[in-house]
């Protein structure tokens, strides 16, 4: 038996609870994993409060991160006593996922844990740090480099934009950091933010082409906030995409595009192949101050996810939860 957060819904009722699960209830798969820690995304509050059709699949353990030691496997790649991290892929969604003590997932999802890293501080980086450093690779083959000018990050306070900040700042990049959060500007400045916006600047329509301020731009909002932020972009710039916290809409004009050649990347985090995950997990492993990291967590036992969830819906959490799922 193994404990779990578990989401039901039967005739239109929704149900999430702590659950004692058997092991012959987890889904198909070539790895079964000891989870250690999970964390808490946006995705994952989504599910577990039910604010929007995330899931898709009933009954259904979110989590779409997860970092643990492996009991058994099926896969070449991977053996019993493996340290492993996954996130994406489906997992928390339509396949049970890691707010749970055990996990059987497929060995192709898998990617083993960093040196230098321990499955807490993995979580603590989870999907929204590996996202942030996907934006960040980006931006560098684009050809961005911090003499390029500075760059934007919006949703500062949230886990992508938290660890985008640190990562940029410790690479030598002048980062401006957006926030509706009015208390935030220290915090920020800690993680290394040189300047604090307001996010009400960003979050309405705005002019097509306004005054070219940013080399580069890393958005979690989508909507308003990403359209005027390609409309600040100076000539050549590039902006990397990869939330939607304010809307999936994008009310913009092709201005900015073919009259500054400014070039907007969408960053995939869920289906990115091994090779990118390997990759963007090594430069973390390098680049990110795990000392600094701590900064940014809040650790929770598994029974708090839940309100922990409703914390990150309300916009009233900054930072990263990580999840004994253990205590």
């Amino acid at each position: 038996m193994f404990k779990a957060i578990l989401l039901r819904r039967e005739e239109g009722c929704f149900e999430v609870r702590v659950a004692e699960l058997d092991e012959v209830a987890l889904p198909e798969g070539d790895v079964l994993v000891q989870v250690h820690y999970s964390t808490l995304n946006y995705k994952d509050a989504l599910a577990i409060t039910d604010r929007a059709p995330v899931v898709c699949d009933w009954p259904m353990v979110p989590g779409i991160d997860g970092a643990g030691e492996v009991l058994s496997s099926a896969h070449p790649d991977f053996a019993p006593g493996d340290w492993v991290v996954v996130n994406g892929w489906g997992v928390g969604e339509g396949h049970w996922g890691c707010l749970a003590q055990k996990a059987r997932l497929k060995g192709e999802w898998l990617v083993k844990l960093p040196q230098g890293f321990t499955p807490r501080q993995a979580m603590a980086v989870g999907t929204a740090g590996y996202t942030a450093m996907l934006c960040v690779r980006a931006l560098e083959r684009h050809g961005v480099t911090p003499q390029s000018g500075p760059v934007l990050v919006t949703g500062a306070t949230g886990g992508v934009g938290s660890v985008a900040v640190m990562v940029l700042a410790r690479l030598g990049y002048e980062v401006a950091a957006l926030t509706g959060k009015a208390d935030a500007g220290a915090y920020l400045q800690i993680l290394g933010a040189r300047e604090v916006l307001e996010r009400a600047e960003f979050a309405n329509p705005g002019k097509p082409l306004q005054k070219e301020r940013w080399a580069a731009v890393i958005d979690t909002a989508g909507s308003h906030t990403l359209v005027n932020a390609c409309a600040q972009v100076r000539y050549g710039g590039a902006v990397a995409a990869c939330g939607l916290a304010q809307g999936m809409d994008f009310p913009a004009t092709v201005a900015p595009f073919i009259l500054r050649g400014v070039t907007l990347y969408g960053i995939d985090s869920v289906y990115a192949a091994r090779p990118l995950r390997e990759q963007a997990w090594q430069r973390l492993a390098r680049d990110l101050d795990v000392v600094g990291l701590e900064q940014i967590v809040q650790e929770i036992p598994l029974a708090q996810a839940v309100h922990a969830a409703q914390s990150i819906m309300a916009g009233q959490h900054r930072g990263r939860f990580v999840v004994d799922v253990h205590r």
